[in-house]
């Protein structure tokens, strides 16, 4: 009887030691598990943005694209709206370009920003977003500032330049930023037309044509 109390006592102390060591392999190797569920989740968001726009989505859909369970989304997410301006704040933005003259940090930064409009998903979902905005409140309230500061850094190229003395203290810098960005706006929404490098020359210069007449 001692002998086999004996043996189970040390049964029980070798189970023990050996808990913490699976303890520790479940949390190191669940967190990548985690991290790869979230990031298939948000390339499948994008994915079908791209595809069936935004009304069209669902979690549903979502899911099965990531493969993960509806369950997993909604521990992340309440709903498909904080999930899209997540997935649409992952996409690239404006590089904060500063290479010492207004002219130059414009003009990189436009076309770093136009090659990657059109090689990532940002080509497509972003239009889809932004005609959404104009009849869904609630995603324009919650994507403005996911928007806001995305567009900050072409601002600061503004703020660098008017320190520098490149244009008058009075200039509006948003107003200008706005004047720089009003071309593309006009030519994916109004023309119909396709972004390029290639508009970015022409459209600072005679941007800042206008706006250097202020000084």
């Amino acid at each position: 009887m001692r002998a086999g109390k004996e043996a189970e006592a040390v049964a029980a102390a070798e189970s023990d030691r050996a808990k913490p060591t699976r303890r520790r392999m479940t949390s190191s190797t669940g967190r990548p598990r985690s991290e790869e569920a979230h990031q298939a989740i948000l390339d499948a968001t994008l994915a079908l943005l791209a595809e069936v726009g935004f009304s069209a989505l669902t979690v549903e859909g979502v899911a099965q694209r990531a493969g993960v369970g509806k369950a997993t989304i909604y521990r992340r997410w309440s709903s498909k709206l904080p999930l899209v301006v997540e997935a649409f704040g992952a996409l690239p933005g404006f590089e904060d370009v500063d290479a010492g003259s207004l002219e130059q940090d414009l003009k990189e930064t436009l076309k770093k920003y136009l090659e990657a409009f059109n090689t990532t998903a940002l080509g497509t979902v972003f239009p889809s977003l932004a005609g959404e905005r104009a009849h869904n409140p609630e995603l324009s309230k919650m994507i403005e500032p996911v928007a806001r500061a995305r567009r900050e850094p072409f601002v600061r190229i503004f703020e660098r330049a008017r320190q520098r003395g490149e244009i008058a203290d009075d200039v509006d810098l948003g107003l200008a930023a706005d004047l720089v960005l009003g071309p593309i706006s006009v030519t994916l929404f109004f023309r119909g037309g396709v972004l390029s490098p290639r508009m970015v020359d022409p459209i600072v210069d005679l941007a800042l044509s206008g706006i250097s007449k202020r000084n």
